[in-house]
């Protein structure tokens, strides 16, 4: 992970996001998902807290942040859970020997992460020696190279995915592929206007309500239907197949 932009990123992403995306997304995951968690780039813990609701036999969060960090600790220290809850203060590079001795995963995530990490390809071999055998993958991240823009600089992100460029990825770590999908057609043209066209630096709060509130559900609805064949982000679930 790049310290240099003390993954400053993440929170201004997470913030941005509501409540009906983020469990949208979830949602997705869920039928996939384990008992034995490790979120990666947790942030300040709103993804986190959605986990601990599914009631995971173990949760692992890793922040590198340490102003985040603090803010995540005290989240989960907070919401008293009956689940096993261990924080990091660390990139995952730091930890993954521990928690692989430690908590044997069986899932790991990492939501709007990998494209802060230089080195994704390492990132994702690393994921796959951590993981228990059959263990899984679960990824989102920012989609269409053509989407590239002042938002994304901002938030120190080094790259926009297409499909093809992250399923290759992810089978070179190790991984066989079980959904890798495009999500969220309808955030394409706002992002482009905003971030291309327009060139703000800021997420528009106001705005980022309004299309949680009124766009997410209608999205969420004709998505689940049809796969749209582009969109603002892309999803993964991918298996670990060998050794």
């Amino acid at each position: 992970m790049d310290n240099g932009h003390d993954y400053a990123g993440k929170d201004l992403e997470a913030m941005s996001f509501a409540s009906s995306y983020h469990k949208w997304i979830l949602e997705v995951f869920r039928p996939h998902l384990g008992a034995r968690v490790v979120e990666v780039g947790a942030g300040t813990g709103l993804f986190s807290e959605m986990l601990l609701e599914l009631q995971p036999k173990s949760l692992s969060l890793i922040e590198p942040s340490k102003r985040m960090f603090d803010q995540l600790h005290e989240r989960m220290r907070q919401i008293n859970p009956e689940s096993d809850v261990t924080t990091y203060n660390a990139t995952f590079s730091e930890v993954a020997a521990e928690v692989r001795r430690d908590q044997r995963p069986d899932s790991v995530i990492y939501v709007n992460v990998l494209e802060h990490i230089d080195d994704d390809e390492a990132e994702l071999g690393l994921v796959h020696k951590t993981l228990d055998k059959r263990g899984r993958l679960f990824i989102f991240v920012p989609a269409l190279e053509w989407l590239f823009g002042t938002l994304d600089v901002e938030v120190g992100h080094f790259r926009r995915y297409n499909k093809r460029d992250i399923e290759t990825k992810c089978r070179r770590a190790g991984f066989k592929i079980i959904q890798c999908r495009y999500f969220d057609l309808a955030g394409v043209a706002p992002w482009w206007i905003n971030y291309r066209l327009l060139k703000l630096h800021k997420i528009q709060v106001g705005a980022v309500k309004l299309y949680d509130r009124y766009v997410v559900p209608v999205s969420k609805a004709f998505e689940s239907r049809v796969i749209p064949p582009i969109g603002k982000n892309l999803l993964l679930i991918a298996e670990k197949s060998h050794e």
